[in-house]
């Protein structure tokens, strides 16, 4: 059996799925795809839903031989990313997790002055004071994915929920051309 060629990786923020899915690609030989990247414009604004599908379809079909896509998205893309996807992997990882690892991801974005994508760049005032925090954010949606992914996904024989760092290393040390990828080794 060879191995699924269209991934979706999928996690709240500080999860590790950028890392998680930029490895995937390289150890794939895939490209890789980040939809935070094709869905923030400068100064931090937002396409409208179908400028951004359209953008993530062309992303899709520049990559024929396969894909590995980072980011949730769903409301905007509807099934444009899950439904052509071979592999679903969400990291569950303890919220005490996702938020040490954010806290030190912002931490080094706002002392390094690193670009994100095209031109924006994570802020003391944009990522703690105001509406759209990243940590509120984090929180909200870690909540919301636990109550509805598993009844989304839990069925989905391509879903693959991967809760810790050890499941995560374990998963990614089992590809090999006749692994079906769908639960850690």
């Amino acid at each position: 059996m060879t191995l699924p060629r269209n991934y979706s990786v999928k996690g709240t923020t500080g999860s590790g799925k950028s890392t998680f899915a930029a490895e995937l690609a390289r150890r794939l030989d895939l490209p890789y795809v980040e939809l935070d990247a094709l869905f923030w414009g400068p100064n931090w604004t937002e396409p409208t839903k179908e400028a951004f599908c359209v953008r993530v379809r062309e992303a899709m079909a520049a990559a024929p031989d396969g894909w590995v896509i980072d980011g949730n998205y769903d409301s905007r893309l509807g099934d444009i990313v899950i439904g052509a996807a071979d592999v679903i992997i969400w990291l569950d990882l303890p919220l005490h997790v996702k938020t040490y690892r954010l806290w030190g991801r912002t931490l080094g974005r706002i002392r390094g002055d690193v670009e994100l994508w095209n031109g924006n760049r994570e802020t003391w005032r944009n990522v703690f004071l105001n509406r759209q925090s990243l940590f509120v954010w984090m929180i909200q949606t870690h909540r919301r994915h636990h109550r509805e992914w598993p009844e989304k996904f839990g069925a989905d024989p391509r879903f693959v929920r991967l809760r810790s760092d050890a499941e995560i290393s374990a998963w990614m040390a089992g590809l090999t051309e006749d692994s079906n990828h769908k639960t850690p080794p």
